[in-house]
Parts: structure tokens; sequence; C-alpha cells
């Protein structure tokens, strides 16, 4: 019998897809479904991990928050980034992946019933973690258009309410590639000032941006600093999905509280992790721009072969989103189809936000080109159109 926590959780999907092309062990799949790379980590961080595994000193559960290092690093990212200084031994804990992160925060600021409110698309995970944390999620509209996603602000205030204890935002956001500008970051600080809600900012993707697009950190805004909790991580702009490390860095009135949900959690981090991730974030070239300009590559790529169907522009991430209901199928009639008789594995977007379920997700971080290049034949082939 399940317990009454997990009634609401369905999952994400992703594993289905993955374990389905898995077991046909057929190289020719395009693996769309997963939001993994193929492009290497830095150098200097791949070192690093190796010389770690010899190192006693990170074989070892402590510091709990994890390594100074690795703590300086990351706030001197972050000061890069939103021209706000935090303190590394008092702001700043180290989390087991940027997931862990997310959860942690919840846990540390919820109480049963509080809502947070989030985009619609939007990544299943965070739903989850939200009601795993006792939540309810709210949902604000993304609206695709001709300017790709954007945030509907009327939406966003319909959503926030008296119950409001956070506002969840990923931006780019996942899976619609959604970067919120300046005017729709400054209705999201509004709503944190006017209601005395936290603002958890998912930066797992913040410079995987593209066309040139400015990076906006809400800490930066006024006001916002003390009401903003950044969690991020090395997975995806580091291409380190599997060393498992991310961060947690806010105000010091909370970080006490995460600092304890995440003792009583997950304990500590993957130790021999740290040193590489610490590598990456002080490397003279962390490999970034040039990652970026190559999933920018494969996004254009994808917009030309398929822009005859109704598919929505990402202006970040590493995914793009079609509508398949205006062709005729559900999402996860396409999904199956495109599987079977296409050779794409793609996840449909059930349970990613109460409007997205019409969506297919195509990522595009783990596919060069070269492999691309039959797309469009593919989608003929299991569409039809």
């Amino acid at each position: 019998m399940t317990v009454s926590r997990l009634r609401n959780i369905p999952g994400i999907g992703v594993d289905k897809m993955g374990d389905a092309a898995d077991a046909t062990n057929n190289h020719n799949i395009l693996r769309l479904e997963n939001l993994d790379t193929d492009l290497r980590p830095p150098a200097d961080a791949i070192r690093r991990t190796h010389e770690a595994v010899e190192d006693d000193d990170a074989n070892s559960y402590l510091p709990f928050i994890g390594q100074r290092a690795l703590r300086e690093a990351v706030v001197a990212r972050i000061a890069r980034s939103a021209g706000v200084e935090y303190d590394a031994g008092r702001e700043c804990v180290i989390s087991a992946g940027g997931m862990s992160g997310v959860l942690n925060v919840l846990l540390s600021i919820l109480e049963p019933g509080d809502e947070v409110v989030l985009t619609d698309p939007t990544y299943a995970g965070l739903i989850n973690r939200v009601r795993l944390a006792g939540g309810e999620p709210r949902f604000a509209r993304l609206i695709p258009g001709a300017d790709g996603w954007r945030l509907d602000l009327e939406s966003l205030a319909a959503a926030v309410g008296p119950r409001t204890r956070a506002l969840l935002v990923m931006s780019p956001s996942m899976p619609t590639g959604f970067v919120a500008n300046r005017a729709e970051w400054d209705a999201i600080a509004q709503h944190c000032r006017r209601t005395n809600a936290w603002l958890i900012y998912d930066a797992a993707m913040e410079r995987i941006v593209f066309d040139g697009r400015a990076i906006i950190h809400p800490a930066s805004l006024p006001e916002m600093r003390e009401r903003t909790i950044t969690v991020g991580s090395v997975s995806k702009e580091y291409r380190m999905i599997g060393w498992r490390v991310g961060w947690i860095v806010g105000p010091e009135a909370i970080m006490a509280d995460v600092r304890l949900t995440s003792l009583c959690n997950v304990v500590c981090q993957v130790g021999i992790g740290m040193p590489g991730a610490t590598a990456a974030l002080t490397a003279a070239d962390d490999g970034v721009a040039q990652a970026v300009a190559e999933w920018q590559a494969r996004r254009d790529f994808l917009l030309r072969e398929l822009h005859d169907l109704p598919l929505v522009r990402p202006d970040g991430g590493w995914s793009l989103l079609i509508d398949t209901e205006q062709l005729g199928f559900t999402s996860p009639e396409a999904s199956r189809r495109l599987f079977e008789f296409g050779e794409v594995a793609a996840t449909p977007m059930t349970h990613w936000g109460p409007d997205a379920g019409r969506y297919l997700r195509f990522v595009f971080a783990n596919e060069p080109v070269s492999r691309l290049g039959d797309i469009r034949s593919r989608v003929r082939a299991a569409w039809g159109v």
C-alpha cells in the first residue's frame, strides 16, 4: 500500500523511455529521451578526480557541509553572476547533486500544505519534490509563441496566494528552454517581496543560453538577496553528471536549517567528486562557451529540419518541445510510434505540469548533428507528417 506522500508522485517518464531504449541494444536509436550529454567534462576536472581517488582527505565524511575550497569556488561563481557576495562558511552548503539540494531546501522551508509556485511545463522531478516535502504545487503558465516561451504574468499573479511559501523557478527551464527576461524576473521578485515568499532559483543551466541572451541572477534584483536561495550543480554546464555534486547558497537566516536538513538527509557529498567540481569551477577554460556553441548548433539544426512541425524554440537548455496534439496524437502515442517506426527515443511530458501533457520532448545534448541528419525522415516514418 502506497504511503500518502507518494500517492500523487507518478514518476518522470524518462526512466521508462531510457530503459526501453537500453533493452533493444540498438545503437541506431536516437537517444533524445534523457538529459545526458556526449560532450566531455573539463580536462582539469577529470585529472583532479583521478588524483582524489588516491587522496585520503577525499575519502571522508568531513566537512559535512562540503570541502572549503569548493564552497569558496561556488560563492565566487555566484558573485560573478549576481554581483552579490556570500560567506562560504555560513551561506553555502554542498549537496549531492542539484535535485538533492532542491529537496533539502523544500524540507527546510515548507510546512504541510504550504504552496509552491512553479512554471507549466516544468521538470516533473521538481513537482514531485514539492509534494514529497509536503507542499502543494501551483502553476504559472509558460506561453509558446514566435518569441519562444514567455511567462504568463496574469497566470503567475493568479497562482500566488496567501499560502504561497516559495516560487521555484528554473532558468533556462527544463524541458522548455524558457529563459526569463528582466520583466519576468521583476514580476517574480515583486510577488516574493509582496508575500514574503522565498525564491528558489534552480540555476542548473544558468549559463546555457543561446543567441547572446543576457544571464540574469535574481539575487541581484532589489531586496532579493535575502529572499533568494540558489541551487546549482556541475551536472549540466560542466558536463559532470556522474559526479553528483551540487550546491545551495542563500542568506544565513535559512542556511542553518538547510545545513541541518542536509545532515539528516544525505549526510554528506561524494568526497572524491568535490575536488573535480572545484577544478571545474576554477578552471581557466571550463569549456562552457564551446559546449553552449555546440548545443546551440544542434538546436538550430533541429529547428531547421523540423520547421514545419509545431515545435517551440528554446532559448537555452538542452531540449525542445513538440506539440503532438496539433498533429493528432497524444504525446504517449507519438512517443510510442516514434520509438517503434522511427527508432527515436523521446519522452512524453505527462505529469510535467497541468498543460504539459500535449508535448513531446527532444533532448539535443547527447546526439551530434551527424547522427541527427535523418531526423525528419524518421519523424515522417513514425507520424506520417
